[in-house]
């Protein structure tokens, strides 16, 4: 009875393990199912000038090459420069739009701007099962912040073509087929200009707690004091020693020390 207790046992911890090691197998291959979609690589930038950004296109199908990528343009956020790049395998194309009202772009105004951009495989492979490309474009200039929506349209070898072109209220919530999306964030504060060290060093030192300054220039008044009194004291020191060693010596011109006589003559001089 207790062997069969011990083997019940065993095979308990051995379903428990194995239903871990599926739960766990899940776990890790969710992620990178969700992240596989078209995405803009950076995914933020700085607003108000130009950047060049990549679209990223993984392959999702194991029996299909990607054979096209069609992005379609914000359209509430018209870009008056775009530019593509040379790709190897790949022709790109363009299509444009009239604007009711001319926007500038770099000191000129337009009223046509692009679109969509294209890009299809020449080379009869494109984007293979289990891999991915980028796709380069130059975009100007930008808005000062907030994001830009784009739309990207997969077409597989199959004839199979997948929108990504939704966009999720919960932003906690990724949608299975979740748009492009561009963070722009505002430009950062431009750094202070060569030269102007002194300046930055002495706002610094300005700013610099009070009682710090007070307790750094209180001890070193201190031990300036203290090696003051220490120097003194040696020196004081050395000279009664050097006194007690070393006699006086004659002024230039002094005459002989004289020897001490006595005034009373000798004894046998005083006899008659």
């Amino acid at each position: 009875m207790f062997q069969n207790s011990r083997t019940t046992l065993r095979r308990n911890i051995t379903r428990i393990g194995a239903g871990a090691g599926v739960a766990l197998a899940t776990a890790l291959a969710l992620p990178g199912t969700a992240s596989a979609h078209v995405s803009i690589q950076p995914g933020t930038v700085e607003g108000g000038e130009g950047a060049v950004i990549a679209v990223r296109v993984p392959n999702e199908r194991d029996d299909a090459s990607t054979t096209r990528l069609r992005l379609v343009l914000p359209a509430d956020n018209p870009i008056g420069s775009v530019r593509t790049t040379e790709l190897p395998g790949w022709k790109a194309t363009t299509a444009t739009r009239k604007l009711a009202q001319p926007i500038d772009v770099f000191g000129r105004k337009v009223d046509t701007v692009v679109s969509q951009v294209t890009w299809t495989a020449t080379d009869g492979v494109g984007i293979r099962p289990g891999q991915y490309k980028d796709f380069n474009l130059s975009l100007g200039p930008l808005p000062e912040s907030g994001h830009l929506v784009f739309t990207a349209l997969q077409t597989y070898s199959g004839g199979e073509t997948v929108s990504w072109n939704e966009v999720s209220a919960d932003k906690t919530v990724e949608p299975e087929h979740p748009a492009p999306v561009l963070e722009i964030t505002p430009q950062a504060a431009p750094t202070a200009a060569p030269g102007a060290t002194g300046a930055t060093t002495a706002n610094t030192a300005s700013t610099a707690p009070a009682g710090a300054s007070d307790t750094s220039g209180t001890a070193s008044l201190a031990l300036s004091g203290a090696a003051l009194a220490v120097s003194l004291f040696a020196a004081t020191l050395a000279w009664r020693r050097g006194r007690a060693a070393t006699p006086l010596a004659a002024a230039p011109g002094a005459a002989p020390p004289v020897e001490a006589t006595s005034s009373e003559p000798a004894a046998e001089d005083a006899r008659p």
